[in-house]
């Protein structure tokens, strides 16, 4: 086998309980053959239109010398620093793709100025971009293409020789850049963004950067018969029952990297399960934790544990309740998209839609269009400007106050959601703040940069259970970036993201807690003494 699952405790008695169902109602192969009927009437007419990555290793193969030979060309004329500007499944796929093969990729989904602008410093002469949007029409990418031709153009370097788009065939993009004369890759319409990781959207960027494809979709072939039979040792099949099959159902799943040499895969599978089956107050919260964790050690009655291993031990028992998982990376990658959408069937929703990412980018772009002076904070503490919404900041006069009616908000099954608007490039420190909220609430703790997690598990925090509380991060910064042709600036933009889906989780009942900080090197420290 290409993947080895073991499975202990509630995750087995779900195993137990729900493969023989799948196996009686032929779900894999019916899957595997593009089934549409799998999850329901209602679902159907979507899930007919996005069931093309199930072929993805075989319709993906023939792009391949396409790539390479664009990546020879690019090579010859001195070309050696790949950029990716691409949001949700378009970056966070790529980025663990090149990550575990240790391939050199400079991943921006931000529209944090700073961050753009550091790119942008970063051997430009030298760099060749890669521009993905399955619609054509997504805001970041959009700008991040006016940026980067800008500065080719300044730079005496024609844009059409250094920018590659990635779009479905018949968007936007897809007819302006052919128009305007750029090498335009489609990629498969059948595949939404999150399941699109062995496309052209996973593979053009990592290939050009320098990625074995071959071994890559080899490594995913290698499991397909497998995914595709009616056993109770299909991989996908254990998966999809022991995430979504426990009674009572374990909603937040922790993802653990324990000793597997794939770099960033819970990131990716955060997307995929977040934005695949949080909806219609249904879902599996997916949070990233590593071996030391506190919600590792709180016995945390909604969690279910899943440890992505390395070498395999069959003597080795999984440890009591928990999922072991290990594989390479195209073969996991596959049995993780299989489960998803099998996990959807069991939930009973359906796993290819995202009714509600639409609403924050609505209300973002709201706000861009209609600019106004942000709205005063509810008070400063030291050098934070705390905002929120009236349950958290109504009657408090501190940081540790608003941060002690956040936590008293959490119910029983709740969760913590911090959303980091900032260059994660640069503010890494902000990632301590992760566990100092854990130990505080006790319960998971998921941590996103805003704005790529809008793209992701966005869906979840407003078509998920309502049950998360929110803690944004956002840092004033007098450095900004002009979007050529457009009103606004990327500083503009990345506050309009901000406030847009602050706004968004208010009006769905979440509590919010904005925190703006001056100085990151001194707030972050004074967060988490609040917090303790």
């Amino acid at each position: 086998m290409s993947v080895r699952i073991a499975v202990s405790g509630a995750a087995a008695d779900a195993v137990k309980r729900v493969v023989p169902e799948l196996i009686k109602d032929l779900v894999a192969s019916r899957l595997t053959g593009g089934d549409a009927s799998l999850w329901g009437a209602e679902a159907e007419e979507e899930s007919e239109k996005r069931l093309g990555w199930v072929e993805a290793v075989t319709v993906s193969r023939p792009l391949i010398p396409e790539i390479y030979a664009l990546r020879d060309a690019l090579r010859a004329s001195g070309v050696n620093h790949i950029v990716l500007g691409g949001m949700g499944g378009s970056s966070l796929a790529p980025e663990v793709i090149a990550g575990t093969y240790g391939v050199k990729l400079t991943v921006l989904d931000s529209t944090d100025p700073g961050q753009v602008l550091a790119a942008l410093g970063d051997r430009l002469a030298t760099t060749a971009v890669v521009i993905s949007s399955k619609s054509g029409s997504t805001l970041e990418t959009d700008s991040q293409k006016r940026i980067y031709e800008q500065f080719f153009t300044d730079a005496g370097i024609d844009p059409l020789e250094r920018i590659v788009i990635v779009t479905d065939p018949g968007s936007p993009l897809d007819a302006a850049a052919r128009a305007a004369g750029y090498r335009v890759f489609n990629a498969d319409p059948t595949v939404g963004g999150r399941y699109s990781a062995l496309t052209a959207f996973g593979l053009v960027p990592s290939g050009l950067a320098g990625v074995d494809l071959v071994e890559l979709l080899d490594e995913a072939e290698g499991v397909m018969v497998e995914l595709s039979v009616d056993h109770p040792a299909n991989p996908g099949l254990v998966l999809a029952a022991a995430i979504a099959g426990t009674q009572p159902l374990k909603d937040k799943l922790a993802i653990v990297s324990d000793g597997t040499h794939i770099r960033g895969f819970g990131e990716w599978a955060e997307q995929l399960i977040a934005e695949s089956t949080g909806k219609i107050g249904k879902g599996i919260l997916p949070v990233v934790l590593d071996a030391h964790s506190p919600e590792l050690s709180a016995n945390l009655h909604d969690l279910q544990v899943v440890r992505l291993v390395g070498d395999w031990d069959d003597t080795k028992k999984v440890a009591p309740g928990e999922i072991e998982i290990a594989g390479s990376l195209g073969a996991q990658i596959l049995v993780w998209e299989y489960a998803t959408a099998i996990a959807g069937r069991i939930l009973g929703i359906n796993p290819f839609d995202q009714p509600d990412v639409e609403s924050a980018k609505i209300a973002s772009r709201a706000l861009i269009d209609n600019p106004s002076t942000p709205a005063s904070p509810a008070f400063v503490d030291g050098d934070v400007e705390v905002r929120g919404t009236a349950d958290v900041v109504d009657g408090v006069t501190d940081l540790a106050g608003a941060i002690d009616k956040l936590v008293a908000a959490l119910p029983a099954d709740g969760y913590v959601s911090i959303q980091a608007y900032v260059d994660r490039v640069a503010h890494p420190a902000l990632l301590a703040l992760r566990d100092a909220v854990a130990k505080r609430s006790g319960r998971p703790v998921t941590f996103g940069w805003g704005p790529r997690f809008l793209h992701s598990t966005g869906q979840f925090h407003k078509g998920g259970p309502a049950v998360g509380v929110f803690l944004q991060i956002l840092i004033s910064d007098d450095v900004d970036l002009q979007i050529p042709d457009r009103p606004f600036t990327f500083g503009q933009l990345i506050r309009a993201q901000a406030d847009g889906d602050a706004s968004v989780l208010a009006d769905h009942g979440r509590p919010v807690l904005s925190l703006t900080l001056a100085n990151p090197a001194q707030s972050v420290p004074a967060i988490i003494r609040a917090l303790s």
